[in-house]
């Protein structure tokens, strides 16, 4: 094959992301320079000629189906991460049965968007009727993917048995029959989906119709997207859900930063999203039927309860509490306190990069922010603070001042106030990690060990570069004598801590130079039988 000239490679990559939303960065050039010069010579097209063809407004539909078998990756298989088959089955579905109840309807619409080679949509619809013995439910289940190899393959319903390698004995008996050296999904599971051939970077489509789902599966589907394609994307998923449709990515993916339209939720050891009952631009938003008078987010409670559940409310302390004392007496026989931190950059609030923020610039902030920042960075708490309550009222609500307050509230021992501003942070933005990290070392100064691990996955999960969630997590784990979570969480940390900013270091830290957490880390961890 001849090689595609490097100036066509960068062309066609930006061609790539503008026809399928798909992003391949550095790493991933190999695999668009070979589906490149396999579609050259397929068409026997040069560089040039190829790409003006691809550039035109209505782009020849057959070599974009063409590109899609070459880019696109499908590999999956039956329940897979079967925790989020267990909420849709005990939690979503109800839900949406209740909700259509009390509406005189008894339909469901299911979509699996990114279906590949229709496992997912298949298990849907095994999922569905498990869980929906009443006969006069009506059930819709789409399975949407733009590759048609892949869905020729989902039409068939015939497998491998290592797609099946998550099924219980019992389910494969009741889904599937044995078709020589492979599987084929029974005659009802496979009349109850229908496939269609769909780009999910088309905004146009009748697929995004409003309020037209009640769950949508989208997983390892937004990870291989540009940002603003996810972005894009996830608005088309917020307009096509219902209000309180639930919405499954995969389990490395979040909306961080991308939605700000749906609720968290955390139940069977899984994260999902719930859209808010009204999306609005403005940030606001009305509250869920199914909950009433609760704030946005908090501990998990038994599989068959309300999802999206209250914040925890003030800990039984007194306001000179001290700072968590398990997690300083920790630090403090791991290394020495520093006097000063190495670092005074200016800090990269959190709330620049959440969805819905944005904020002022630095500039422009209040003085009195911008000296509290420095004086964080210097460790000077209690002047920090003061400056803060002496912002404005407008000023002293700004997000990142809001958050800085938090920081300096905990480091005081102002627990029931930390907990106050971080409350008023996750009502503008659910999806912040940082303030579910404060609430974890809230909430275990409290004494609710299960609150606290509960914020800490949850700020891990948000941010997945976040090392101090995985450092508090490890040790409340290894506390406990749960040397298995312990090893785990630290054996996360420890990379993390290495690569964290120093800015952020700086904000959560408690303190202590990134030598110091990392000693920490790796002493907690040799205590639970880990390795550094």
């Amino acid at each position: 094959m001849t090689a595609p000239d490097p100036q066509h490679l960068e062309r066609f990559r930006t061609g790539v992301a503008r026809w399928l939303g798909l992003q391949f960065d550095d790493g991933k050039s190999t695999i668009l320079h070979d589906a490149l010069a396999r579609r050259l010579k397929e068409t026997g097209l040069g560089g040039a000629a190829y790409l003006e063809r691809l550039e035109r407004p209505e782009a020849p539909r057959v070599e974009l189906r063409a590109l899609a078998r070459e880019l696109t990756v499908g590999e999956t298989y039956f329940y897979r991460n079967v925790a989020q088959f267990s909420a849709l089955a005990e939690i979503a579905l109800p839900a949406r049965m209740a909700a259509r109840a009390r509406s005189h309807t008894r339909t469901l619409s299911l979509l699996s968007a990114g279906c590949a080679s229709g496992e997912e949509p298949y298990s849907l619809a095994m999922a569905v009727r498990q869980s929906i013995t009443e006969p006069d439910w009506k059930v819709s289940i789409v399975g949407v993917d733009i590759n048609p190899s892949a869905l020729e393959k989902a039409t068939a319903g015939r497998y491998s048995t290592w797609s099946l390698r998550e099924l219980p004995a019992e389910a494969r008996r009741r889904w599937f029959h044995d078709d020589g050296r492979d599987v084929e999904v029974v005659g009802a599971i496979r009349e109850a989906v229908r496939f269609e051939e769909h780009n999910l970077a088309d905004d146009g489509l009748l697929l995004w119709s409003p309020g037209s789902y009640d769950v949508v599966f989208c997983r390892n589907v937004l990870m291989y997207f540009t940002p603003d394609g996810a972005r894009a994307l996830a608005g088309r998923l917020a307009r096509a859900l219902v209000p309180g449709g639930y919405l499954f990515l995969g389990h490395a993916e979040t909306l961080r930063g991308l939605s700000s339209d749906f609720h968290l939720c955390h139940t069977h050891g899984t994260f999902y999203y719930q859209r808010k009952e009204r999306i609005a631009s403005d940030g606001a938003e009305a509250s869920s039927g199914a909950t009433t008078g609760s704030a946005p987010f908090a501990v998990p409670t038994p599989a068959t309860s309300a999802i999206i559940l209250p914040l925890p409310g003030p800990p039984a302390l007194s306001r000179s509490a001290p700072w968590p004392a398990e997690w300083m007496e920790a630090i403090r026989s791991s290394s020495e306190r520093i006097a000063t931190l190495a670092a005074a950059a200016p800090l990269a609030p959190e709330w620049t990069a959440s969805a819905g923020g944005g904020g002022p610039d630095a500039e422009a902030r209040p003085p009195e922010l911008r000296d509290a920042q420095a004086l964080v960075a210097q460790e000077q708490y209690r002047d920090a603070l003061a400056l803060l309550r002496q912002l404005p009222e407008d000023a002293a609500n700004d997000p990142d001042a809001l958050l800085l307050s938090a920081v300096l509230l905990t480091h005081r021992g102002n627990l029931i106030e930390a907990e106050a501003a971080c409350a008023r942070i996750l009502k503008a933005d659910e999806l912040n990690a940082s303030a579910h990290y404060l609430l974890a070392l809230c909430r275990e100064s409290a004494g609710d060990r299960r609150g606290a691990l509960e914020h800490d996955q949850t700020a891990a999960y948000l941010d997945p570069t976040f090392a101090m969630p995985h450092l508090h997590a490890g040790m409340l784990a290894r506390r406990q004598d749960d040397h298995e979570t312990a090893r785990r969480e630290l054996g996360q940390a420890l990379p993390l801590l290495l690569r964290e900013e120093t800015p952020r270091l700086a904000m959560f830290g408690g303190g202590f130079t990134r030598q110091a957490l990392v000693t920490l880390c790796r002493t907690e961890l040799a205590a639970a039988g880990g390795t550094a």
